[in-house]
């Protein structure tokens, strides 16, 4: 595991010793022996483990509560409200409330499940489901009602929920429509096997036929050539809806053809703008130019917000900001939140004449230290600085939050490498927590060398900040370095470690990126190899010094490669053939080519590591730059180009 002995790892490589790290505690090793049975699911080896750890242990409620996790369907219910009382307003405590209540609801224990509900803190929603249930059995009609959003949840439903579906049915308040409602959510969803079992409740008479059903999700171009004979009956006609859907999952531009043609015809009006909307939303989600002009074709009241982002984002790389507009005023009131919708809103009035409109939706957001508060405050004509003065804890603050049973019981679990629960326990606890408490908390994570708790939890600051926590700089004479030696400017590596791994040395991805700059073997070979770094092995990729010197290695070709910052931050998250197809056919806005970036997790990434960079410019004595400045002007790709062909 990756983290294991983190802290005695970090010792030795201070010391310069080249030794292999000493054998954990023996109260250590027998509680990671006995997180390894529960996990495998082992009662009895998890007893036998968790006695040689001792009552003292920090972590001995983890083992009580494991014990009770794995035999709660046999645990007499006052062992379990023994340990809620005993661990009152913890994380566990929370956990195990969780899993009780939902063999609480399981076995219709409906008295008891409500007494237990009121003090759970986590949101479930099989848990939900069962309060509703609980409150039918007291025929409180009225949870029908709160019920129906579940009814639209775009994905498989946990068991307790069918059981409501199931009550719902029977009380006749799941029509046929809502049925084909939740169906048409689960296809756009790709939930099929969901979207099957739905399927199961339309009655006798009202059938889909499977093998349709089964030629539209594994061929719908060889149902679409050649289509059923009739539409009339609905299971037939959603079938035939669900393969144009299909095929415009996979080919936008051959589904338009289809339906474009007498297929369309056919179709009832509302299920072909129906169709449109979608075609409209993956074809603008491939950067399909043409996908502008689709959207005029749907009925814009039933888009989605989601669907509506990407009419927004089509105009914009189209220039149309009319259509960026009418796509954001039909946004819920909740989407139109988002920073990104003022900004784009306030440019749309700016450059159709309206000052004082576009001035008014800068305001909104100005000063918030995101990507687009950052542009809005440009826009106004000031360059966003980092507030100060950095509120410091106290020492009385950090030993309070030391103090705190469940910061403790964290930074010991990143200690042993289970980060996972680790970081539950830590957001759990310093849920509700005021400013104050909030950077005490962040400087005791910053001490314990966990900074991704330091850095996360003073960026949840709202009054008080202190920008020199949430915007770390550990390392530093390395990332000095290494950027002056790859001629890279620093404050920029910084922001793009800063989202890569938040400066957690053996930082591991499921994807087998390691390190601070997270490099995949293959590009840090690549690497080393074209840059003659011939101390490099496997076994040393994590080494703060070579992993830097690799990144930043890897970080100059793209950007040599590409030749843009813009272009080079979405490659080194997303791949540089990538980065240079997602360019127009003429040159773009650096901050439209952020926003249209089709792959969310590149989009968001691209985003704060731009606005990253400003905040390390200003903290480590930068060259002051405007944001604006930095994105620029995104060149325009050259047909037949393919760049970055020879990186991995």
């Amino acid at each position: 595991m990756i983290f294991r002995h983190l802290f005695a790892i970090l010792l030795i490589a201070a010391a310069g010793c080249a030794c292999a790290a000493p054998k954990p505690p023996a109260a250590d090793e027998s509680f990671l022996k006995a997180n390894d049975a529960f996990r495998a699911g082992d009662a009895v080896k998890l007893q036998r483990f968790s006695g040689q750890v001792g009552s003292t242990y920090l972590l001995s409620p983890y083992l009580e509560y494991w014990r009770l996790k794995l035999l709660l369907e046999d645990t007499p219910d006052g062992e379990v409200r023994a340990f809620l009382q005993r661990e009152a307003g913890s994380y566990l405590a929370d956990r195990l409330r969780s899993d009780w209540l939902k063999q609480l609801g399981k076995r219709g224990d409906w008295q008891d499940f409500e007494l237990e509900l009121s003090p759970l803190v986590q949101d479930d929603l099989e848990i939900r489901c069962y309060a509703w249930l609980a409150r039918l059995n007291r025929a409180d009609d009225g949870a029908y009602a709160e019920a129906r959003a579940m009814w639209l949840e775009p994905r498989e439903l946990p068991d307790g929920c069918y059981a409501l579906v199931d009550k719902m049915v029977d009380a006749q308040k799941i029509s046929i429509d809502d049925v084909w409602r939740r169906v048409r959510v689960l296809f756009e969803n790709g939930a099929l096997s969901a979207a099957r079992r739905t399927l199961a409740y339309l009655p006798a008479g009202y059938k889909h036929d499977e093998a349709l059903f089964n030629l539209a999700a594994t061929a719908p171009k060889k149902l679409l050539v050649n289509p059923p004979k009739s539409l009339e009956p609905r299971a037939t006609r959603e079938m035939v809806v669900f393969a144009v859907m299909r095929l415009g999952a996979k080919d936008p531009e051959a589904a338009v053809e289809v339906l474009s043609g007498q297929l369309g015809e056919r179709l009832p009006a509302e299920d072909a703008k129906y169709l449109w909307g979608r075609l409209a939303y993956e074809g603008a989600r491939r950067l399909i130019p043409e996908a502008h002009e689709w959207y005029a074709q749907a009925d814009t009241a039933s888009l989605s917000d989601e669907q509506l982002a990407w009419k927004a984002r089509a105009a914009l790389r189209a220039a149309d900001w009319q259509a960026v507009r009418d796509a954001i005023d039909r946004m819920s009131a909740l989407a139109r939140q988002d920073p990104a919708w003022s900004y784009w809103y306030g440019r749309a009035l700016a450059i159709q004449g309206r000052a004082d409109g576009a001035h008014a939706y800068f305001l909104r957001i100005s000063g918030q230290p995101n990507f687009y508060g950052l542009l809005a405050s440009e826009e106004l004509g000031a360059m966003a600085g980092i507030p100060e003065p950095y509120y410091e804890s106290s020492e009385a603050d950090v030993a309070a939050a030391r103090a705190i049973p469940g910061l403790a019981r964290a930074l010991e679990l990143y200690r042993l490498d289970l980060r996972s629960e680790a970081t539950r326990e830590w957001v759990f606890t310093i849920r509700g927590m005021d400013d104050t408490q909030l950077l005490a908390a962040a400087e005791l994570a910053r001490r314990a060398g966990v900074f991704d708790r330091a850095i996360n939890t003073a960026d949840r600051t709202a009054h008080r900040h202190n920008y020199k926590v949430r915007f770390l700089v550990p390392f530093k004479d390395v990332f000095s370095q290494q950027a002056q030696s790859a001629g890279l400017e620093e404050a920029w590596v910084l922001g793009l470690v800063r989202q890569e791994s938040r400066f957690i040395v053996n930082a591991k991805s499921a994807a087998g990126a390691r390190g601070l700059m997270q490099l995949m073997p293959t590009t840090a070979r690549f690497v080393a190899r074209r840059n003659g770094l011939r101390d490099y092995s496997k076994a040393n990729v994590s080494d703060v010094s070579m992993n830097v010197a690799l990144g930043t290695g890897y970080l100059r070709m793209v950007l040599d490669n590409l030749g843009h910052p813009v272009l080079a931050s979405a490659a080194y998250n997303a791949g540089p053939g990538r980065a240079r197809r997602w360019c127009d056919t003429r040159p773009l806005e650096g901050a439209i080519y952020a926003e249209t970036i089709p792959f969310n997790e590149t989009r968001d990434y691209v985003k704060k590591v731009m606005a990253n960079t400003m905040y390390y410019s200003q903290l480590i004595g930068g060259k002051l730059v405007p944001l604006k400045e930095r994105l620029g002007l995104i060149p325009a790709k050259v047909a037949g180009e393919r760049p970055g062909e020879d990186l991995p």
